[in-house]
């Protein structure tokens, strides 16, 4: 490749380095050294380790699940894809090998550690369903905190008439969530909480929030939650790989 001609466009010539300070001026530049330098550690890794072998009937499905998930079990089509990609279908079963592969050295690499963290920090993922009327004023927030606490079977015409929020339709149900994405205030009010408990108000960015407490969700590691712990700890595998090397960038 003649980095002088990295990209052609009409006539004009864009080379590697202008290529690169596009990117650094739109702010992507840090995440494309990000994939190289994860993508670096995994070449390197994989050269040393010539156990790590794909089964090629493994490897078959898992280039049919690939093109049933995008769409392209018809032929035309992914021929057409192959090209936009600029693969042919060697680079692409390369590709999916390699893929294989990585996913192996991860399951092999964070071991038990995404179970020992799991069942560690379980409380921490838990899921709760609220419900919540939510106020701009202090002083309005405690008046219908004391009518709830009155009559607990008020609350939903209260969301429904006061609340500032777009779950006031919904008589304040604002359904489930994980205890570690509220605020640290609502995390702590509703750690010992039970359900159908009330409290608050509680203030957070200038709002007052009243939460009933609809129900508790325990945590499964499994999911959208499983993979994103095995890519956090895959992730800090691979920078400490890098953590003795010295990496510039050139432009």
């Amino acid at each position: 490749m003649d980095p002088e001609k990295f990209i052609t466009i009409d006539e004009e010539q864009i080379s590697l380095r202008q290529a690169l300070e596009y990117l650094r001026k739109s702010g992507d530049l840090p995440q494309l050294l990000t994939r190289i330098l994860r993508q670096y550690v995994l070449e390197q890794e994989l050269q040393e380790r010539s156990d790590l072998e794909v089964d090629p009937s493994r490897l078959e499905q898992v280039m049919v699940n690939f093109r049933l998930q995008n769409q392209l079990t018809d032929s035309p089509k992914f021929n057409q894809w192959l090209q936009s990609q600029g693969l042919t279908y060697a680079t692409f079963r390369e590709q999916m090998a390699m893929a294989v592969k990585v996913e192996q050295l991860k399951a092999e690499t964070i071991a038990d550690k995404v179970d020992d963290y799991f069942t560690q920090n379980q409380a921490f993922f838990e899921q709760v369903v609220l419900s919540r009327i939510v106020v701009s004023e202090v002083d309005k927030a405690a008046q219908l905190k004391g009518q709830v606490d009155e009559n607990p079977q008020l609350f939903e015409a209260l969301a429904k008439e006061h609340s500032i929020v777009a779950d006031r339709v919904f008589n304040g149900m604002m359904g489930a969530i994980a205890l570690n994405q509220l605020p640290p205030s609502m995390r702590e009010a509703l750690r010992q909480a039970e359900p159908g408990e009330i409290v608050g108000p509680l203030e957070h960015e200038g709002r007052y929030s009243i939460l009933r407490l609809e129900r508790r969700l325990p945590a499964k590691l499994e999911g959208q939650l499983k993979q994103t712990l095995e890519e956090q700890f895959f992730t800090q595998w691979w920078q400490q790989k890098l953590q003795n090397k010295k990496v510039k960038l050139n432009l």
